[in-house]
């Protein structure tokens, strides 16, 4: 007698047969969440330590933000930028309030690939210039211009024939930066955490200098915060960031966690940048879209409720001092929410085993780093939970 699948079995078998394989997915059956937890099809709760690629910023389902939404689809689920729109007004408002103060223009997307796109673009219409330096390490997203400027693995391959007008320096040493930063380049960009490399960052001095050269040669400045932006360092911002010796970017480009899991893309920019931007020189259809506006803003609001942003900060040091009883860690690398553990050996087998016991973590294209990039409301209680099934583990 045939046996009858279940609700897990049949998600299971129907995304494998009708959805185009891109990611290998963990044996999970995400059905709902609340908070930094997962609960799945058949019953099970997961801890959630990644949050779905950094997305899950002010945790799964966060009732303002959840409140915020229902609201704006009983009004209106869309119209375009050929309109105005209270809902888009206080989220580029709301935005640019809590940016460093010299980025005073919000540009809407749907994701951080396009907004880095748009970034680039716009440093080539400011400046007339056509190259990008990025730095090894990097990644900015998979479609053309972005994933051309990613010098990560195996990335950019999968992006030939990549767009010409890349350049690639190394990251963390000025000295490789000025050898490429000639009077050709219009940007330089990058992230200032790379997180999918391992979670590598450089010395204060390093966002300084880039500084200086870039006002000494012309050359706009891009923060790549799709990860890094939105509190999950601690501070709205890397940028202006005592990490980041204040240096404040020309662009800053945000995604993942804007929305709180609604797709949502953008651009801060400077004045100077804004000014050289002329009508129909950027454009999207679903850029600015209400829903998203209406989500933007309530994330935005509840991370300030909440005090999330000094929340961060307190759970980051309670777990680094906690992980010190993890003999097997040699590094914890990263700021904030955004933080790797490297091991002595490779990371994948201790990824698979907390997933066994239902903790969700990350890796990264460097074997021996395990990514964490939790909801910004992670509490002690849950990191003592991750930390004693990991000292179990290893």
């Amino acid at each position: 007698m045939k046996t009858q699948m279940t609700s897990h079995e049949q998600t299971v078998a129907s995304e494998d047969q009708y959805q185009l394989a891109t990611y290998k997915k963990m044996p999970v059956v995400a059905e709902r969440g609340e908070g930094v937890w997962i609960f799945t099809s058949n019953g099970e709760r997961y801890l959630d330590l990644y949050g779905g690629h950094a997305v899950a910023g002010t945790g799964h389902c966060h009732p303002h933000v959840v409140n915020a939404i229902r609201e704006q689809t009983e009004k209106l689920l869309f119209y375009s930028n050929l309109v105005y729109s209270a809902a888009r007004a206080r989220a580029a408002e709301k935005l640019v309030s809590v940016a460093p103060d010299s980025l005073t223009k919000a540009f809407f997307c749907n994701s951080g690939t396009e907004a880095n796109e748009n970034a680039m673009r716009m440093a080539r219409m400011a400046t007339g210039r056509a190259n990008i330096v990025t730095f090894s390490g990097g990644f900015h997203g998979r479609t053309a211009d972005a994933i051309s400027a990613t010098f990560l693995g195996k990335y950019r391959e999968i992006g030939k024939p990549n767009v010409p007008g890349h350049l690639q320096a190394e990251f963390g040493d000025i000295d490789s930066v000025r050898a490429v930063a000639d009077e050709s380049v219009a940007a330089i960009m990058l992230e200032p955490i790379q997180s999918m490399a391992g979670v590598r960052t450089a010395a204060p001095s390093f966002f300084r200098a880039l500084r200086e050269l870039c006002d000494e040669r012309g050359i706009v400045l891009i923060y790549d915060e799709v990860q890094t932006g939105v509190g999950r360092t601690g501070e709205w911002f890397f940028a202006g960031s005592e990490a980041s010796d204040r240096v404040v970017p020309d662009i800053i480009t945000l995604a993942k966690a804007l929305g709180s899991g609604v797709p949502v893309g953008a651009c801060l920019v400077s004045e100077e940048i804004a000014s050289q931007i002329k009508e129909n020189d950027l454009g999207t259809t679903f850029g600015g879209g209400m829903i998203a506006m209406a989500a933007v803003t309530a994330t935005l609001e509840a991370i300030e409720n909440d005090g999330m942003l000094a929340n961060v900060r307190e759970v980051e040091a309670y777990l680094r001092e906690r992980l010190k009883e993890i003999e097997q860690i040699v590094g914890v690398h990263g700021r904030g929410f955004l933080l790797g553990l490297e091991f002595a050996d490779k990371a994948k087998p201790i990824h698979e085993a907390l997933l066994g016991q239902r903790i969700i973590t990350g890796t990264s294209s460097d074997p021996r780093v395990l990514r964490l990039l939790p909801p910004l409301c992670l509490k002690r209680e849950e990191v003592d939970l991750f930390v004693e099934a990991l000292a179990s583990l290893v």
